[in-house]
């Protein structure tokens, strides 16, 4: 794999109920099928990934400190925690290594309380609308930074 460091994939609530979600916005992927597409796009890539998921805040802050100590690059879809999470972004901010905002859908085209996020501003990129791909295509910008 492309050198020893793991990439953490970390997903916030709901998404492991994806399957029950709206699929024209989510798609048709439950979160067992989504976690496999990460996988087989990193393996194309010849990249490490960890791929995680939790509707606790306090899991996920636990998950970057970790990513922090580790020196792991993450990305990160923080799901409704986007928009208006501090501790996430608090401790996203202190990642030594490069961090990925991700969205399945782009929140943008959708309600205006979802057009704010707290995390884009100490990530290296956001990414989003594309489905599971948004997943992919940051995979492959990862793969550029590291």
């Amino acid at each position: 794999m492309s050198g020893s460091r793991k990439i953490l994939v970390l997903n916030g609530p709901n998404l492991d109920r994806l399957d029950l979600r709206d699929s024209l916005i989510y798609g048709s992927m439950n979160f067992a099928q989504l976690t496999d597409f990460i996988f087989t796009s990193a393996k194309a890539l010849d990249l490490n990934v960890e791929v995680r998921q939790s509707n606790s805040e306090v899991e996920i802050i636990g998950w970057l400190h970790e990513a922090a100590d580790g020196e792991n690059p993450v990305i990160l879809n923080p799901a409704a925690f986007t928009h208006y999470s501090y501790a996430i972004r608090d401790a996203a901010a202190m990642l030594p290594s490069p961090l990925i905002e991700v969205h399945l859908s782009n929140p943008l085209a959708r309600e205006e309380f979802r057009h704010t996020s707290v995390i884009s501003g100490v990530a290296q990129g956001t990414i989003g609308g594309f489905g599971p791909d948004s997943y992919r295509l940051a995979l492959i910008a990862m793969k550029e930074m590291i």
